[in-house]
């Protein structure tokens, strides 16, 4: 894709102003950092920073019996939530393949709003109105409304600065006013940290980030890139579509059962994920750190002894543990605290297998 058809989100002239690095990213063209991404995640984990993530797919599910129809689709279980609250959930194929992971918001039994990943909205929505009965309607909202993530310990700081609600549990959310225009304030995130997610209309959503900018600048944090969230969500261990999930990555072997309502009646893929889970998965997903300078990336070979025994699906520099990290599909053999060395461009890197987090989450 040529960089003029990359598309571009409804703030993208305030990062032009705040000196943005951009790069393509799902189709959109996306800031990758403004001051740089160690800072800016540095920020993220001590005080605050604030993300323009409005490259995410919107779509609504509207009509009699709509959470139940969702429920039939999706691998988590809505009936564990309700009206006001948001689960993070799968949308699989018939092999148990992802197709894309998203969250789901309960807004009502007739309503139900999704965001899944900007490259895989279309599948996504495709995949739902053509298997939904009359009643319902499937609408796909991509450049409907913006998203803005303001992540940190000092999130609620910003938030109340503005007016806006904070006291929501982790994962619940709120219709709210910003001077005169509707916001939705989600208490979600893909930091680990303390956060919020706001999504307001697309044509109203200038307004709101220039005054989170200001607000978080005032706060001691700083406006962040899509470098940050990667390393912060590396840091967390939390799957990437691509990479810690794809249709050939299931659930089961990403680690992800949590979000699978297995007591559920049905939900696309459940019988080859239930095979596979009754057979234990031939490779699992954990994690690597190293013990030598150097940094492991994606699609590297991890060797134990010298044979192959997994492949890393992300990897990156950890601002936090000053180390190499990287998620791995490895050989459901070998345990965690094993010594392993991952291929970097033929030099070996000596990495311990851990269970991730690789640091400490404090999203609630």
């Amino acid at each position: 894709m040529s960089d003029a058809e990359l598309q571009q989100g409804p703030v993208h002239g305030v990062h032009v102003e705040l000196g943005a690095k951009f790069a393509p990213f799902g189709g959109w063209e996306m800031p990758v950092s403004y001051a740089g991404t160690v800072a800016e995640h540095t920020a993220v984990r001590e005080s605050v920073g604030l993300f323009d993530v409005s490259h995410l797919g919107k779509a609504t599910v509207r009509g009699a019996g709509a959470a139940e129809f969702v429920n039939s689709a999706l691998t988590n279980d809505l009936g564990r939530i309700g009206p006001g609250r948001a689960q993070y959930t799968l949308c699989c194929n018939s092999d148990g393949g992802v197709v894309d992971d998203l969250i789901a918001y309960f807004v009502r039994d007739d309503e139900i709003f999704l965001v899944p990943n900007a490259a895989n909205t279309a599948a996504v929505v495709q995949k739902l109105a053509a298997a939904a009965p009359p009643a319902i309607t499937v609408t796909g909202e991509h450049r409907a409304y913006g998203v803005f993530a303001v992540q940190g310990p000092r999130s609620a700081e910003v938030l109340t600065a503005l007016g806006l609600p904070v006291d929501l549990s982790y994962m619940a959310f709120a219709d709210a006013d910003w001077s005169g225009q509707p916001v939705r304030v989600c208490r979600t995130g893909y930091t680990g940290e303390h956060g919020y997610e706001l999504l307001p209309r697309w044509d109203g959503a200038e307004a709101l980030f220039r005054a989170l900018v200001e607000q978080v600048r005032a706060t001691g944090g700083q406006v962040a890139g899509l470098g940050a969230r990667d390393t912060l969500r590396t840091e967390m261990g939390y799957p990437l579509h691509g990479h810690e999930l794809s249709p050939e990555i299931t659930p089961v072997q990403a680690r992800a059962s949590w979000a699978v309502g297995w007591a559920k009646a049905d939900f696309w893929g459940k019988a080859a994920l239930e095979a596979e889970r009754a057979a234990g998965p031939r490779r699992t997903l954990l994690g690597l750190e190293a013990l030598d300078r150097g940094i492991p990336r994606e699609n590297q070979d991890v060797l134990l002894d010298g044979a192959k025994v997994g492949v890393t699906t992300s990897g990156t520099f950890s601002p936090t543990k000053q180390a190499g990290i990287a998620l791995a599909l490895l050989d459901p053999a070998v345990q965690v605290g094993t010594e392993v060395a991952v291929d970097v461009r033929g030099r070996s890197l000596r990495c311990t297998v851990v269970r991730p987090p690789f640091v400490e989450a404090h999203t609630s």
